[in-house]
């Protein structure tokens, strides 16, 4: 009976509103697990109509740049339908925001460095934007419309209000629907650590930024659930003599700046923090983590966890984790990420050699000032 409770929920997070008009969707080219022939994209969507469909590639453009996954899991580790099927589930629930308090302080933080910005920007992109996570804590006077684009459709149906006029498209984050130069601002929250090329879709949110547009993200780092992933892998070696992946995997924060600059964003900044929850115990973990639609989607993922596993590692994360107060903590480590596309009006660095003064001069100059004051 408990195997069944969590065996929708076994897996754990991975390392990985509309208004009149039309948008795009583009979901094509994705072949069945079980094989088959891949699926043409299908375009539809919701957006504020008029001028706006100059921003949308061409259908046989955007055919053409998705391409089926590895179901060896080699070159593509996520199931991307698997995905969309367990964001728009838990987007269907009575209580979706129940689950969504870590999506949406991790919102308010980026929405904060959008704020840091001292520029307004005519039009933006919010990349796996799920039900509106950063549009519900930005202005208009600071974004004055917003295309946001996610996998899942039930996520967008039931977007939150926002003041900001928007667009809703049903895309994949690695195959953007959009033409070169188009945005002023690319956000993302909590989305990207699930594509199967990282570095991809860097380029591709780099091609639709234009020049001296910005890019401000976060995602989940390394360290991300360490607690629920140690208490299973012990649970799983002490019951069944070995353990197999339950939290996928993550980028690490070192490779994060290499991979920005690579795709041809400059002046970046990365910084990372931490976001600890406490649960009453693994049970209730996972049951969050499905209604966040964070379940594991790896193709090499365990289909479910035995009873006796499921309980040993219970009472690990209790016996190693566990507050005093009798709660377990989770940890949620997030990255983020500001890059800018080049223009010729930014900030460069001098050449090398140009400057007039030396730094032994100016550890001169304090030393005179020193003596000075005493």
């Amino acid at each position: 009976m408990v195997a069944a409770a969590v065996a929708g929920a076994a897996g754990a997070l991975g390392g990985a509103a509309a208004v009149g008009g039309w948008a795009v969707r583009a979901l094509g080219g994705a072949a069945a697990p079980g094989g088959g022939a891949a699926r043409a994209p299908r375009l539809w969507g919701w957006g504020w109509g008029g001028s706006s469909r100059r921003l949308w590639v061409p259908s046989g453009q955007a055919a053409a740049a998705a391409s089926p996954p590895d179901p060896s899991g080699a070159l593509s580790p996520f199931d991307r339908q698997l995905k969309r099927k367990q964001k728009n589930w838990a987007a269907l629930q009575p209580e979706p925001a129940k689950c969504d308090y870590l999506r949406e302080e991790v919102g308010g933080r980026v929405a904060d460095r959008v704020f840091d910005i001292t520029r307004a920007f005519p039009l933006a992109l919010d990349v796996g934007s799920g039900r509106g996570y950063i549009a519900q804590h930005l202005t208009k006077e600071t974004v004055e419309k917003l295309i946001q684009v996610d996998i899942a459709e039930n996520a967008l149906k039931n977007a939150m209000e926002t003041e900001i006029p928007t667009v809703s498209v049903v895309a994949d984050e690695e195959f953007l629907p959009f033409k070169e130069d188009t945005f002023d601002l690319v956000v993302s929250s909590l989305s990207l650590h699930w594509v199967n090329d990282l570095p991809r879709a860097f380029r591709e949110i780099h091609q639709v930024l234009k020049p001296d547009g910005v890019f401000i993200g976060a995602m989940f780092g390394g360290d991300t659930l360490y607690e629920l992933r140690c208490s299973l892998q012990l649970a799983e070696l002490e019951r069944e003599g070995g353990f197999s992946p339950h939290v996928s995997p993550f980028t690490a924060v070192s490779d994060l700046g290499h991979l920005l600059s690579r795709a041809g964003f400059n002046t970046l900044t990365v910084d990372t923090d931490e976001i600890q929850v406490n649960y009453p115990g693994l049970f209730e973990v996972m049951e969050d983590l499905q209604g966040m639609g964070e379940s594991n989607c790896s193709w090499n993922r365990k289909p479910l966890l035995h009873r006796e596993t499921i309980l040993a590692a219970a009472a690990i994360y209790q016996e190693m984790y566990g507050n005093s107060d009798g709660s377990v903590p989770a940890t949620f480590q997030i990255y983020y990420m500001i890059g800018w596309k080049f223009h010729e009006s930014q900030a460069r660095p001098a050449q090398r050699g140009s400057a007039t003064v030396s730094l032994g001069d100016l550890a001169k100059i304090n030393g005179l000032l020193s003596r000075r004051k005493k």
